[in-house]
């Protein structure tokens, strides 16, 4: 038995003298998922680990700290969690404090609902594929208030894994075909990399149209018909995606813009795919979340009762930030009988999302009541967390709009600012001998140098010539005004490197001057 239970089996050679080939080689490899790639969790954040581990075992470097504006994870950032809605998953996950005196009589209401819905009455028991039924129900309530009546059926409701695994469960519904009859997804450019990682991965035919970045990253109809017609010559497309509010880019689409989208679908006999996982993250007085839902509702039966709409929500965004618990719904109208029982066996495989996730969705849509004991601490809380992201998403903009070679779109949702920044063609030049992008080596010596993480726009997509990155405004005030300051100077001196740069000094006043507006 020795020789199968010691490190000695692992270099016995055969007969031949030749050890054992690896079954799964890179040659071997599914090559959908070498070409998948997910810049949000990329090489510079991979870099990023490194430099902090470095520096917790005493690496020196110019810098004492990491500060990871990388990706929309709000309590890695410091966010605090919402109370209510932990009590609520506490209790569910303990039943024993509901005798406890310690937790309020409507957090344990909501806890013994969900219970009840609950396999042996416990959170460890499987649910049904499409969720817990008392959830679901919750869900179709809040979407009924949310939209002023427009109805909502809990039977088209599914909790889901993060709205993530609704969106690639749908995708994968629509990919059929080979050659130039390969279904077309088309996708908002810049977008967040999950769609065309999924899009990669199932061998579908990813369709790029672009946002007006000059227009506030508005959603221009005239450049849907444009990819609409370019990618016919090569495949069918079937589904168009849209983010709103956005991610990469932060902007919020107008009622005009939806009503024109959800036209073409209907002209054009696509699905539509709603991403509304930020339809809480709304900090322009001007601006206001519409759901595709409630519009497509409006413009009338011929349109409400045909085109076919999923739309998509989640506990990780929004003001709960509540990533790690992966609880999702969305909610999928007008699909042919005999397809909604294939999408249910498809969820099955599954077997169902996390049940402690699926308590933390009816949180968010069946929250404190204004006559309820847990209601002021609720609003209190909210209200403080969008409240902070408003103002940060403010003070992003004008910091960032003072450093010469910057240009900042308001933020006016999400979390995100996505702005455009000049690379000058020496340090282009200098990317491409180096066999990476541009804006790559920007971030990369960004990190190296100031232990920012950020990652670069050619992650998202962008328009041929033009360089972005995409950065959260989930760090604390305090932290988010370090780093637009050492991003400011960073930026100076790396303009001053590869090209002549006239009155650096009135960056830095301008600077000033706008951060004395957030003391």
């Amino acid at each position: 038995m020795a020789r199968f239970s010691t490190a000695e089996a692992t270099v016995v050679l055969r007969e031949n003298g030749k050890t054992r080939e690896k079954t799964l080689t890179m040659g071997t490899l599914n090559p959908q998922v070498k070409a998948v790639e997910y810049a949000v969790r990329g090489p510079i954040v991979t870099k990023a680990g490194d430099i902090e581990r470095g520096l917790q075992q005493g690496q020196k470097h110019p810098f004492t700290e990491v500060i990871k504006a990388n990706i929309g994870d709000s309590h890695a950032m410091g966010q605090k969690p919402i109370t209510f809605l932990r009590q609520v998953v506490a209790l569910c996950s303990f039943p024993e404090l509901l005798d406890s005196s310690s937790f309020p009589e409507d957090a344990k209401q909501r806890a013994r609902r969900i219970l009840q819905g609950c396999g042996g009455q416990s959170l460890g028991s499987y649910s049904a594929s499409q969720g817990v039924d008392c959830i679901r129900q919750d869900v179709a309530v809040y979407i009924e208030q949310r939209d002023k009546g427009v109805p909502a059926d809990w039977d088209n409701i599914y909790l889901t894994t993060g709205a993530s695994d609704g969106i690639v469960s749908i995708l994968k519904m629509l990919v059929s075909g080979q050659g130039r009859s390969r279904s077309g997804v088309m996708i908002p450019i810049p977008q967040y990399p999950l769609y065309s990682a999924a899009i990669s991965e199932m061998e579908a035919v990813q369709i790029n149209y672009y946002l007006d970045e000059d227009n506030c990253w508005a959603l221009d109809i005239n450049e849907l018909h444009r990819a609409y017609q370019a990618a016919k010559e090569h495949c069918h497309p079937r589904v168009i995606c849209i983010i709103n509010p956005g991610n990469p880019t932060g902007q919020v689409q107008s009622k005009k813009c939806i009503e024109e989208v959800l036209h073409f679908a209907y002209e054009e006999n696509l699905f539509v795919m709603s991403d509304e996982v930020y339809q809480d993250n709304v900090y322009s007085p001007d601006c206001q979340f519409h759901s595709f839902k409630k519009v497509l509702y409006e413009m009338g039966p011929e349109y409400f009762n045909t085109v076919e709409l999923a739309s998509f929500h989640s506990t990780s965004k929004g003001y709960s930030g509540e990533c790690g618990f992966r609880g999702g719904y969305m909610e999928v109208l007008n699909l042919d009988l005999e397809v909604k029982a294939q999408l249910v066996k498809l969820l099955s495989i599954r077997l169902c999302p996390p049940v402690s996730g699926q308590a933390a969705m009816d949180v968010i849509v069946n929250p404190p009541l204004p006559h309820e004991p847990s209601y002021l601490q609720f609003h209190k809380e909210k209200s403080a967390v969008l409240g902070a992201l408003a103002e940060k998403a403010q003070m992003t903009e004008q910091i960032l709009n003072t450093v010469p070679g910057i240009k900042c779109n308001p933020v006016q949702g999400a979390m995100y600012a996505f702005p455009r920044i000049f690379i000058p063609p020496r340090a282009v030049e200098a990317a491409m001998s180096l066999g990476m992008s541009p804006d790559m080596m920007y971030c990369l010596r960004l990190l190296e140098e100031t232990g920012i993480c950020l990652v670069p726009g050619s992650g998202f997509g962008q328009r041929e010539g033009t360089y972005h990155f995409r950065m959260t405004i989930l760090p604390t005030t305090e932290k988010l005004k370090v780093l637009l300051e050492k991003l400011r100077d960073f930026h100076i001196k790396f303009l001053k490197e590869y090209a002549p740069l006239e009155e650096p000094k009135r960056s830095e006043d301008d600077t000033q001057e706008a951060l004395k507006q957030f003391r």
